[in-house]
């Protein structure tokens, strides 16, 4: 945990409880050291998110307080979450008393030394320089660029994200200093509960967790929804391949989402939540649950917050990944220590949910928009974003990128947009083939959908869904048919096996995108069988999405009739040539030797576990095609590139 400065002045009495717009001097200067405006000693920040952490942070931690406590050096050490450049990580700033933060890239454990070294000696070690961060209260660094002026952020509009990897996650006082609990507070004490749920109905706030509700209407059916008892529901159980948004806002900025969830909850007449969050995500549940133990402590959660008579509790429930639990009544399943298997609706959770009593259940980044839209008013949120679908959206981009990362983005940006101007295009120069939206039941964009506005009616145009937020990137090396069967047996596993179109229709799918990616054991009749299954998985797809109880079910061929639509060419050539332009379907690659290349060394032969290749020594040597299994060991272990693949 990152050390800090303990505050001897209490912000929640002098800046929630009093509620005014003059602050005291003495405050003030307080608040520009929580905001990092002004330091009295060096501060350095390490970025500490889980993906931080995996890149190499605890080893630069360990390197910087080694070098502090060798040199004798008084500095505050801050552990950070993800700021979103995952393709920069490790992360290391630096900020001296009169002198702007200077972020460091790509940071090795041999490197802390040097920078260390010039930093303190007012000098910069620019090798691994990413830029500094505006402050009008310091001096900038000479020659060097801002880092809100590099394209990944300058390309951005962040709100929710604003703060991630800024601040002290573990840091009370500093989000306050930065505005936090201000929604909250002006809410206690002159706002009604319907006065909130108005303001969040007018916002157009969609949930960003899937569908895209209206999160006001939501509300407004539960606060009239009969009960002696509420509950509300922060659905972190994000478990899509490629997405970390949630984790990410949890690891970065928790006392966000904490507000969220209290104003929530008094908007709708709520005493008791729960978050449900994945176990795996350590470092998460680890922040959160500091932070919900110093709001308790600062009066912020608990019984009768900020003296007004609201009585509010979080309690965290893990849960074991399960992407079917991420299904609002198959989570609420697995709270009440049921089977995680999702009910048929109606009735809705907002009616009848949770212990069967009215629930709202909202994902992370939904309740992380709410403080914003009563903090700074319901013009601003709309502000941005497109008339349907206001306000920004958090995407994680993967894939086939330069700068992978975490973004936010006004809705209606285009796919273009965000590949070319924020992830820096595609990797090593390659073309463009496609990019999967929606998660693992999502659908694949292509070529001719990048000027379409990533908003919710746009993609329900193109007969795609928004998700959560993940964003894989595909090129041209990337074959369709083994991303679709990637994606389907992942929601086959999902599948919790209770309604059979999803169980067996999941299965059957799989099976025959596992069929025409295998080399045919005999050519008797076993083309036309390849095609008759690829015939029936349009038909498949249907039934299963039409007939499955749940959201998992409904959208699980998505990925699959996707795929058919634009690159249905790809799959008529694994049929009929067996053939995987992309050379990723093992056993449809076709190997050959040259013989002006190969001196006859046997290696291949002797390595080759099928005992597909044969030759004398110091001669040509030959693959039997009938063998070969496409491992593609031979090649691997050829000192004489004379190995090729057909």
């Amino acid at each position: 945990m990152s050390t800090a400065t303990t505050s001897k002045i209490n912000l929640v009495e002098e800046l929630l409880l009093k509620n005014t717009l003059e602050i005291p001097e003495d405050i003030q200067q307080h608040l520009h050291k929580l905001q990092r405006q002004t330091v009295e000693k060096p501060v350095i920040y390490i970025g500490s998110g889980t993906c931080g952490q995996v890149a190499g942070a605890s080893s630069i931690l360990h390197e910087v307080k080694s070098y502090l406590n060798e040199n004798n050096i008084q500095a505050e050490v801050v552990e950070t979450g993800c700021i979103g450049m995952c393709w920069a990580e490790p992360l290391m700033d630096i900020q001296l008393p009169g002198r702007s933060r200077l972020s460091h890239q790509n940071v090795a454990p041999e490197n802390v030394t040097d920078i260390l070294d010039a930093t303190f000696n007012f000098t910069v070690e620019s090798s691994k320089v990413l830029g500094q961060f505006k402050n009008d209260f310091t001096e900038p660094w000479e020659g060097i660029s801002f880092v809100e002026d590099v394209p990944f952020y300058k390309n951005q509009t962040r709100r929710i994200l604003k703060y991630c990897g800024k601040i002290n996650p573990y840091n009370l006082d500093e989000y306050i200093a930065n505005g936090g609990f201000r929604a909250l507070s002006d809410t206690l004490l002159s706002q009604t509960p319907a006065q909130i749920r108005d303001q969040v109905i007018k916002s157009g706030l969609r949930g960003r967790g899937g569908g895209g509700y209206l999160t006001g209407k939501k509300w407004e059916t539960a606060a009239l929804s009969q009960g002696d008892q509420k509950y509300l529901i922060c659905n972190a159980d994000e478990s899509d391949p490629g997405a970390f948004m949630d984790r990410a806002i949890i690891e970065g900025n928790p006392h966000l989402l904490i507000e969220g969830m209290a104003l929530a909850a008094y908007a709708t007449g709520i005493s008791k939540s729960y978050v449900y969050i994945r176990s795996s995500y350590e470092l998460a549940v680890e922040r959160l649950l500091k932070a919900i133990d110093d709001c308790k402590e600062a009066g912020l959660l608990g019984h009768n917050i900020l003296n007004s008579g609201f009585n509010f509790t979080i309690q965290l429930a893990t849960s074991a990944g399960a992407f079917v639990c991420g299904e609002e009544t198959a989570l609420i399943n697995s709270i009440e220590g049921k089977r995680g298997i999702p009910r048929p609706r109606p009735p809705y959770p907002s009616q009848r949910g949770l212990f069967n009593k009215p629930t709202v259940v909202n994902n992370v980044e939904t309740l992380s928009n709410v403080p914003m839209i009563i903090g700074w008013g319901v013009d601003e949120f709309r502000s941005l974003g497109t008339k349907e679908s206001p306000g920004t959206k958090v995407f994680s981009l993967s894939g086939k990128i330069n700068k992978p990362g975490l973004i936010e983005v006004p809705m209606g940006h285009t796919l273009k947009e965000i590949i070319q101007d924020i992830a820096g295009g595609i990797k090593d120069s390659k073309s463009f083939k496609a990019a999967q939206i929606g998660g693992p039941s999502g659908s694949c964009l292509v070529e001719e959908n990048l000027q379409t506005p990533i908003d919710y009616e746009s993609l329900s145009d193109i007969d795609a869904i928004m998700g959560s937020g993940g964003l894989v990137v595909a090129d041209e090396d990337t074959c369709m048919v083994d991303l679709s069967k990637f994606f389907i047996g992942f929601l086959k596993d999902a599948s919790c096996g209770k309604c059979i179109p999803c169980r067996e229709g999941t299965h059957r799918m799989l099976e025959i995108l596992e069929d025409i990616t295998r080399k045919p054991q005999d050519s008797n009749h076993k083309t036309l069988d390849r095609f008759k299954g690829v015939m029936q998985l349009e038909e498949l797809g249907k039934v299963i999405s039409e007939t499955s109880l749940c959201g998992l079910g409904q959208t699980a061929p998505k990925p699959v009739l996707s795929a058919l639509k634009y690159f249905r060419e790809e799959f008529e050539e694994h049929i009929y040539e067996r053939k995987c332009r992309a050379n990723v379907c093992r056993e449809l690659r076709t190997y050959e030797i040259d013989p002006e290349a190969c001196t006859g060394c046997t290696l291949c032969m002797v390595k080759c576990p099928e005992k597909a290749i044969i030759g004398a020594a110091k001669h040509p040597h030959f693959i039997i095609e009938s063998k070969c299994t496409g491992c593609g060991i031979c090649m691997e272990v050829c000192k004489f590139d004379a190995v090729k693949l057909k």
